[in-house]
């Protein structure tokens, strides 16, 4: 062989080879300070950190390798969200080795040499260590750099978060992938899954924080899987950008995280009903017997679905004319029952030139195409389908009009996005080289796929909240990314009727509300196959407790209503739905906590107590807002189940047992029951069971009254439940502070705000207090009777008006020594 063609071939290879390499930045050789906040870090070989100091509690880090610093751009943090923040004073030092940021609450330290970075807190714990920090490989298929950041694992660090991961609660020794997949029947251990949330927690020391990558290619995260001592996440593409979100506590971080993404608007408090759907209810008899058989049974319910049958042929925007004659007179038919009705639409628009919506979207250019020009085609439930491209404003805007005539005129209420990760049977998604505008920033579906379920349900929140104005509109999304709870509700899949799923169904919903989506639940029962009676009754106890309570089911696993498994099931059913109805004022305050504060709904154990070791591995057990605790009964056949108990006094539900936490205590639960505390001083507010949201008004709210020996504070927002006058301040939040002793106990009460409800008193119900005791309300002597409760307890209660100031309540027999309480006598 010639040398020159050798010596040419190893050039050659040697190239090659060097495409594959990882890159590191070089030395820091200049800094620039942008402004008061911004630092830019400039290294020899040209890559560059951009250093955001957002507030005293985040830090933003975006690196570029080449090329001018591009356009800032993220679906999933508003530019509102971050004028919000304030950064303080920022103290900026140059040492021999590193470069020192200083806020109120962390030190960020800038190495010289390699610009690795480092966390801490003002005390010097560190919270972050970069291990390689940086560094990128070029991708030669894609001309896009995968991008990649490695941190040290300290001992003792603790991983959660990442959205609908179905496995277990702490993430510790596993690895996952974001890129939005229509995975059918899915199991423990599946990924990736259908949402796309790159947010963690780290918990090390007692001390937690957050990492946000804001990336939308597809990403993968290594939580000391590979490696023991190393954590890692990486992308396919685009820029490694990720925020450091300081807790110290983990409710810290998610608040910070959700009000950095944007929580969602208040839904209307009917959506926190019961609501019950099958794949699929057709024809218009069928919904019709579905609504009597809950009617006729006193099942409340607030909504029924109508799956992709109620289409002409599955096209999006039609009806059948077979099974849905006269749509508009179903709609306000069952409206008069008290039935809201959902409908799915999905991305799909079928290839048909007799098509209305089809025609508008080829005429006005509104589909996605390939990279060579031509419309991107694939096959849903329709057939051979066009897509349109959801991340164009002009293509959001048409979509979100095309549903005037579904909501305006038929009377729609709320719309259910599927399919949209997006889905499509060929392949199982869109070819990478389908181009989308993303709001004028061009890009492929490398990039666009992760937040395409998104921005679909961007643009149908749009339309729903245009057309059900002034009612607050309602839209529920299988597919979205950080940020998409601004849009939508949620729920977790193509789940499976097994007890391993009911397992899961808590977990998942646990770990959404953590990552900022907390108006989430699942497919009570399982969507794949058919449950036992004892499975539904357990899930639906369970979903009684989710902050979205539907049941859902596919059509080929037989029927799956509360009355499918028999009478004995169709009692508890109706047993736990009343239950969610009685706790609906307690549902709405924590989702207006979860709208103003970015508070999550449901919150695992670690986050009611992370300074307790006990709690980190746990994962059954979860608050739903500040004082109910609950945890499911997921094996068959069990009467009961031990559990933790957080630190702290508790009351057993069921039973007004006193329970000490800090413990693993038994919870005998029967069918009838699913393990259940309230925490010692919480004022519990309960309404009368009703059979839909506004079937008739409420007279009177009870407020459960928990002995608690110190101070506890509870609150109750109110607005009416629909409509936006509580944005011209028609709203309520009334603050109640218990304050008990071994003598006494007092409930007081303010108020702010000018929200009038329709009941002008309350029924102060007394838990954990012994009689014979002597009450006055705002100094005056109150009479005292026997409340029956629906648990069968027999408790003491006082009737007062709702502007109540104080409840002295005194207490002739001591309730205990020392504070402690003892069971009521009914216990």
């Amino acid at each position: 062989m010639d040398t020159t063609i050798q010596e040419n071939n190893y050039m050659v290879n040697d190239l090659a080879a060097q495409s594959h390499q990882e890159h590191y930045p070089g030395a820091v050789i200049r800094v620039d300070q942008l402004d008061d906040n911004r630092f830019l870090f400039n290294c020899q070989n040209g890559v560059r950190l951009l250093l955001h100091v957002l507030s005293d509690k985040i830090l933003r880090f975006r690196y570029l390798t080449d090329g001018p610093l591009s356009p800032d751009f993220s679906y999933a943090v508003p530019s509102e969200a971050v004028s919000r923040l304030t950064a303080g004073q920022v103290e900026f030092r140059e040492k021999p080795d590193h470069y020192r940021l200083t806020t109120a609450r962390l030190i960020c330290i800038i190495q010289k040499d390699s610009l690795k970075a480092r966390v801490l807190d003002r005390s010097g714990t560190i919270l972050s260590d970069d291990e390689k920090g940086f560094h990128w490989e070029y991708d030669y298929d894609t001309g896009n750099d995968i991008v990649k950041m490695s941190k040290q694992v300290p001992a003792g660090v603790h991983y959660y978060g990442l959205g609908d991961k179905p496995d277990n609660m702490n993430l510790r020794g596993k690895r996952f992938t974001n890129w939005g997949s229509d995975t059918y029947g899915y199991v423990k251990g599946s990924d990736p899954l259908y949402k796309n949330i790159p947010f963690y927690h780290v918990l090390h020391q007692k001390i937690a924080h957050g990492i946000f990558f804001d990336n939308t290619f597809k990403a993968s995260f290594d939580f000391a899987a590979e490696r023991a001592d190393v954590t890692s996440f990486w992308a396919q593409g685009g820029e490694l950008n990720y925020y450091f979100i300081y807790g110290p506590t983990l409710m810290e971080v998610t608040e910070e995280y959700t009000l950095l993404t944007c929580p969602p608007e208040l839904p209307p408090l009917w959506t926190l009903g019961y609501h019950q759907c099958k794949w699929s209810y057709f024809p218009e008899a069928n919904v019709k017997e579905i609504a009597a058989g809950l009617r006729d049974r006193k099942i409340p319910c607030d909504a029924l679905y109508l799956d992709i049958d109620y289409m002409e042929g599955y096209r999006c925007f039609t009806w059948s004319k077979t099974h849905f004659p006269d749509p508009k007179r179903m709609v306000r038919e069952l409206a008069e029952d008290g039935f809201k009705t959902i409908v799915i639409i999905d991305p799909g628009i079928k290839i048909d030139p007799d098509y209305p919506v089809y025609q508008e979207g080829i005429a006005n250019d509104y589909f996605c195409r390939r990279a060579d020009g031509p419309l991107m085609k694939g096959s849903v439930w329709p057939g051979l389908c066009n897509f349109p491209d959801f991340t164009a404003p002009k293509v959001r805007e048409w979509w979100a009009g095309l549903f005037q005539e579904l909501v305006q005129d038929i009377g729609v209420r709320g719309v259910w996005n599927d399919m949209n990760e997006p889905a499509v049977f060929e392949k199982g998604t869109f070819p990478s080289d389908v181009r989308f505008d993303y709001d004028g920033h061009s890009a492929s579906h490398q990039k666009a796929h992760n937040i395409y379920g998104m921005q679909m349900a961007r643009a149908t929140a749009a339309g729903m909240k245009r057309f059900s104005f002034p009612n607050r509109p309602f839209t529920i999304t299988r597919s979205t990314y950080s940020g998409g709870q601004r849009y939508s509700s949620g729920w977790t899949g193509d789940n499976i009727a097994s007890w391993d799923h009911l397992w899961l169904a808590n977990i998942q919903c646990q770990r959404l509300s953590i990552s900022g989506f907390s108006f989430i639940g699942s497919d009570i029962g399982g969507f794949v196959d058919t449950p036992t009676g004892e499975l539904y009754a357990r899930w639906i106890a369970l979903g009684a407790f989710h902050p979205f309570f539907r049941t859902h089911s596919s059509g080929d696993h037989g029927d799956q209503e509360p009355w499918s498994f028999g009478d004995t099931v169709t009692d508890l059913a109706r047993h736990f739905i009343e239950l969610r109805y009685r706790l609906l004022p307690y549902m709405y305050t924590a989702f207006w906590q979860y709208t103003t504060a970015g508070t999550p709904m449901l919150r695992p154990l670690t986050f009611l107590d992370q300074n307790d070791t006990e709690t980190y591995l746990r994962m059954a057990e979860f608050g739903l807002g500040d004082h109910l605790l609950v945890c499911p009964i997921t094996q068959p056949g069990a009467e009961g189940r031990w559990m933790y108990l957080p630190r702290g006094d508790w009351f057993y539900y069921w039973t007004d047992a006193p329970t000490a936490g800090g413990a693993e205590v038994w919870a005998a639960a029967d069918l009838t029951r699913i393990p259940l505390f309230v925490k010692a001083g919480a004022v519990l507010p309960m309404q009368p069971v009703l059979q839909y949201v506004g079937e008739k008004s409420i007279e009177e709210l009870t407020l459960h009254v928990y002995y608690k020996n110190g101070t506890a504070e509870s609150v109750h927002y109110d607005d009416g439940g629909d409509g936006y006058a509580y944005e011209d301040g028609h709203k309520t939040l009334r603050r109640f502070t218990v304050t008990g002793s071994t003598s006494d106990l007092v409930l007081t009460q303010t108020i702010e705000g000018d929200y009038q409800p329709s009941y002008a008193t309350y029924r102060v119900v007394l838990h954990g207090v012994a009689g014979p005791i002597t009450v006055t309300t705002d100094g005056q002597a109150a009479t005292v009777t026997e409340a029956t409760l629906e648990t069968g307890l027999k408790l003491p209660s006082l009737v007062v008006p709702v502007g109540f100031g104080e409840v002295r309540v005194s207490v002739v027999q001591s309730v205990g020594e020392k504070g402690e309480v003892p069971a009521t006598p009914a216990a």
